[in-house]
């Protein structure tokens, strides 16, 4: 991949604050930020509806299963994947999506494997946001609107099931230090301090080129 852009992955727990800090993030440095937004990237690309990329997102996906669909497209006929779309090509637009988004721009991904897709930029950094389980359990709390023991179940089968996703399609493992530049505990730092701690984590990396 060819682009002189700063491309910043991030990983998360769920519960973590990760979305937050990437945001922060993405404010601090004036790049672009990309979460949700990467599903409506890839249905316009692909002339898909955008429900089929919701209905899959971070889903584990096994390459010889198929998903059939009455649901209408973007644009028009689109030949073989009308009515039969497998979660293998979804992931495929998905990521056409996410490399045209970062040959555009400075960006701040989120999730979604970025950090494989764009593995070989020459200006990408990945972090993995990890938190202590009980402010996890406040934030999915406070979110849902649930007890403590739904907000538990939330997060262990939200982690599952991005773990999975990720396992799969990357070849590497969900959450562990190897698979990212940097991993760090929000618990420690706060929100905040994580987003200031991470800012000038990049700064430092990529000196006075993050403001270009």
């Amino acid at each position: 991949m060819e682009t002189s852009n700063i491309i910043i992955t991030v990983g998360r727990q769920l519960g973590s604050g990760g979305k937050e800090i990437a945001s922060l993030l993405a404010q601090r440095l004036g790049y672009k930020m990309y979460d949700s937004e990467l599903l409506n990237l890839a249905a316009k690309e692909s002339g898909l509806c955008e429900r089929l990329f919701e209905r899959n997102d971070e889903q584990k996906a096994f390459s010889k299963s198929f998903f059939r669909y009455n649901l209408p497209l973007i644009g028009g006929e689109h030949g073989m994947f009308q009515d039969e779309l497998s979660q293998d090509t979804l992931f495929k637009f998905q990521s056409e999506a996410i490399i045209k988004a970062a040959e555009a721009d400075n960006c701040v991904f989120v999730g979604r494997c970025a950090d494989y897709i764009l593995r070989d930029a020459p200006r990408m950094i990945s972090f993995f946001v990890t938190a202590n389980l009980e402010e996890r359990i406040q934030r999915v709390m406070q979110r849902q609107q649930c007890d403590e023991k739904k907000a538990a179940a939330i997060i262990h089968e939200g982690d599952e099931r991005r773990a999975a996703y990720y396992d799969f399609y990357t070849g590497k493992t969900w959450g562990h230090g190897f698979s990212y530049d940097l991993c760090i505990n929000s618990s420690i730092l706060g929100v905040r301090g994580t987003v200031d701690f991470l800012g000038r984590f990049v700064e430092t990396k990529f000196s006075k080129q993050c403001g270009e």
